[in-house]
């Protein structure tokens, strides 16, 4: 059911990395294969702890920071776009790994499951962070309170799925979302989702004073100038990414 593991958290990590500096990159998909898109985390690939000694406080909180929430903000911080296609079940971790994604695709059979409180746990993973902004606090605390499973089709009317599709069409479909983002102005599909996310925490002159910058620099860009053209010229525009 593909729990995380430290291991593949880390490489996960680095390649968001590596595509936010690449230009070849004009945008990410995370999926799975398998019955399930993400189980959690699995503590059992985590590096041992035989040298560390007895647990002192602070040792979990430095944990969830270097861990969890470094692996979901790795996808909030990705400077392209970034589509879920989600195949199955997503639980605790897994489900925060396909809300912090730009576009979320589910296949039918998809599920999300906030499993914490079921565990005796406090959600991690800035799921207490990311739901209350999806779907406000009343419907995010009945999920995170009773971790019932949540169907695709009800996730999507709650707002935390763009589109729901048979299990056989998620792949077609989020390849054809993913090329049609991959032919778009990079720069500005990115300086995009930082204003976005952004004005979540922000008030209205901040957001409106981040606005005015991000078209400052992206105007800049080879693709602002193609758009612009194209526009004048009344033909298609053929953005680079740059």
């Amino acid at each position: 059911m593909n729990a995380v593991t430290w291991d593949q958290r880390e490489r996960i990590i680095a390649l968001l990395a590596g595509a936010s500096a690449d230009p070849a990159v004009r945008c990410v998909v995370v999926t799975a294969t398998g019955r399930g898109f993400c189980a959690g985390a699995d503590l059992r690939g985590a590096p041992a702890a035989g040298d560390a000694g007895e647990r002192v406080a602070g040792d979990v909180a430095r944990m969830i920071r270097q861990g969890a929430q470094r692996f979901v903000t790795a996808v909030m911080d990705c400077e392209k776009p970034v589509i879920a296609a989600v195949n199955g079940t997503a639980a605790g971790i897994g489900a925060h790994l396909a809300f912090a994604c730009d576009l979320v695709i589910a296949a039918e059979t998809a599920r999300f499951v906030e499993v914490f409180a079921r565990r005796g746990l406090v959600p991690d993973g800035a799921g207490a962070y990311l739901l209350p902004r999806l779907i406000g606090p009343q419907r995010a605390k009945e999920l995170m309170f009773f971790g019932d499973a949540l169907p695709a089709a009800e996730a999507r009317a709650m707002g935390l799925v763009n589109r729901v599709v048979p299990a056989e069409d998620l792949e077609k479909t989020a390849r054809e979302w993913a090329e049609r983002l991959a032919q778009g102005p990079t720069r500005a599909l990115a300086l995009t989702k930082q204003l976005v996310n952004a004005s979540l925490d922000s008030d209205r002159a901040t957001a409106l004073a981040a606005e005015a910058t991000a078209q400052e620099l992206n105007m800049t860009t080879r693709d602002a100038q193609e758009g612009v053209a194209a526009f004048v010229e009344r033909r298609e525009a053929r953005y680079e990414g740059r």
